[in-house]
């Protein structure tokens, strides 16, 4: 990370610290009215973690900022994101993980498509693990601590009063990392989250036509927000337009999707098929 991007993220932080500290809030009352995680306030005013425009909007509203503070904070958040686009990419990709961490936390209803990666809230520890291996120049305590950020959410999906609506392509179920035993393990876990109360998982399986050709993936969260997931890494739009338009390409991926005992089936079906890869690729 850039010595310009940490100061910018530093000035941030502090000027947040600042106007809670006038509101005479704690940092865990102002987590609660803003509807993110503690950690995420204390990660922010540390400047140790990028927020989101819609994090930030969020505690400028919990705080009761005037327009023309709501509009000064707005502009240090723009003045890092503009030093982040020389920093190191690395880096990036884990404060956007983090971001999008809140993104999920805050929403009541995520409806997330993917068609290559399984989504973060699904995916076992050493899946994630691959997965920010791909990221460049990543050292082994880095790639430990996206990893537990990444386990961390999935707590998530226990909590009552939520709702995760998950939708796949038969072709994440088949792109696999690692080893067979791998996602052995991974589509076992397929299966008991597909039995909680709180979710549902949908597979679009390879002999029905996709009603619009994937090119990315991308997580709804309630109706502010959706994470768009592509290279070089994610971002988080909350504009009318793209909200709109990300929710209809979901309703017709979750309509061309079985569920329930077909997907069930589906999965027993695919854990066969690498069990008896495992036998071929040991030997």
């Amino acid at each position: 990370m850039g010595s310009e991007r940490r100061e910018r993220m530093r000035v941030l932080g502090a000027r947040l610290r600042a106007l809670r500290a006038d509101a005479g809030l704690t940092g865990a009352a102002l987590a609660e009215r803003a509807g993110v995680g503690q950690p995420t306030v204390s990660k922010v005013e540390n400047g140790r973690m990028v927020p989101s425009l819609d994090v930030l909007d969020r505690l400028s509203r919990a705080l009761g900022l005037d327009e023309s503070t709501a509009g000064e904070v707005r502009e240090l958040l723009a003045a890092v994101e503009a030093a982040e686009e020389t920093g190191s990419s690395s880096d990036g990709d884990l404060f956007t993980g983090l971001v999008v961490d809140d993104a999920v936390r805050g929403a009541r209803l995520v409806r997330s498509f993917q068609c290559v990666v399984l989504p973060a809230m699904l995916q076992s520890a050493e899946y994630a693990r691959h997965v920010f291996l791909t990221s460049p120049d990543l050292d082994a305590e880095a790639v430990g601590r996206a990893v537990a950020a990444r386990v961390e959410r999935q707590s998530l999906l226990y909590e009552p009063g939520r709702e995760s609506v998950f939708v796949l392509t038969e072709a994440v179920l088949r792109t696999w990392p690692g080893a067979p035993s791998l996602m052995l393990a991974q589509l076992d876990r397929l299966l008991a989250v597909e039995s909680l109360d709180t979710v549902r998982l949908g597979v679009i399986p390879w002999r029905r036509p996709v009603p619009v050709l994937p090119r990315h993936g991308f997580t709804l969260c309630d109706d502010r927000s959706v994470v768009l997931e592509g290279f070089p890494g994610e971002r988080i739009s909350d504009e009318a337009g793209d909200l709109a338009r990300y929710e209809e390409l979901f309703g017709r991926f979750e309509g061309a999707a079985v569920f329930g005992g077909e997907v069930r089936d589906l999965l027993m079906q695919v854990m066969r098929e690498f069990r008896e890869l495992q036998t071929t690729v040991t030997r």
